[in-house]
């Protein structure tokens, strides 16, 4: 049996993690006050009906909250395995969520959302670190969410700490401003300017066909996935917790979206936590 914890920082997906994990078939409780950790865990380990569980733990249990980690204290002193999911997202990001949903911060009635994630994150700091996995859901969807829960909890692959987003974009459009690497592969001819590829996207076999004939395409996807795999030990020894590798090419539509499918392609192979979004593959 898995008992998992999911607990962080309110706002970064919590509820979307249990919905996630309740759809491949874990046992979720939302918002259990902590001092029935114990209780619980007896009632699931003891059971033979119950094989999964999961349960959500956040600051909206008040005092409750400071039972934590007697709660921990209990399933240790009795054999119960347990995991700790802890999520997180920048503070911009939080703020962002609050004003979407109208909501104030369970830590400040004063509608002060920064002070409230100010004072949460250092309530929850001893927790963090307590953590099995800790999942920075910035740069993540709900879908991409869910997908690495199904990865971690389904298909048991580990869970490296570092999350990769490969974005595809357009010059014309600007920068992606959270990327941490830039790749330009304008060098590579266009397929804009061949008639039956212009209305296609590097999604379309012949775009990704026309664009890989050119010896320097592949030499170029080579090296570059060596330079990621070089990268990547080094980020996460160091901690951080998401790495953009933006790919732009002139409209963001064709040689930008070949080239960070193929990568993707080839770091998902391996394990590596990734995902990509196509910024601009609307645009045009």
């Amino acid at each position: 049996m898995r008992f998992v914890i999911i607990t962080g920082l309110s706002g970064a997906g919590k509820s979307q993690a249990m919905n996630a994990m309740e759809d491949i078939g874990y046992f979720c409780i939302d918002n259990l006050p902590p001092a029935l950790i114990p209780k619980l865990a007896d009632l699931c380990y003891d059971s033979q009906r119950i094989s999964n569980v999961a349960l959500v733990i956040d600051i909206r249990g008040g005092e409750f909250f400071n039972d934590f980690f007697n709660g921990l204290k209990y399933l240790k002193g009795a054999n119960y395995p347990y995991e700790i999911i802890f999520l997180e997202a920048s503070d911009a990001v939080l703020v962002r969520r609050y004003k979407e949903t109208r909501r104030k911060h369970p830590l400040n009635n004063e509608g002060n959302i920064l002070d409230g994630i100010k004072r949460e994150r250092e309530l929850l700091e001893e927790i963090k670190k307590n953590a099995n996995i800790v999942i920075d859901t910035t740069m993540l969807t709900s879908a991409q969410l869910k997908e690495q829960l199904y990865d971690i909890y389904v298909e048991n692959r580990k869970f490296s700490g570092l999350i990769v987003n490969v974005v595809s974009f357009g010059y014309k459009y600007g920068l992606p401003l959270d990327a941490d690497l830039v790749f330009d592969v304008r060098f590579l001819p266009n397929p804009f300017y061949i008639e039956e590829l212009k209305p296609l996207t590097g999604n379309d076999e012949a775009v990704r066909k026309y664009v890989m004939q050119n010896k320097e395409a592949v030499e170029f996807l080579e090296k570059l996935e060596d330079m990621i795999e070089f990268l990547i030990p080094f980020y996460i020894r160091e901690g951080k917790s998401q790495l953009v590798i933006a790919i732009g090419c002139t409209g963001g539509r064709h040689r930008s979206i070949t080239i960070a499918n193929l990568l993707y392609d080839r770091l998902k192979k391996k394990d590596y936590n990734v995902y990509i979004t196509h910024r601009d593959i609307e645009e045009g």
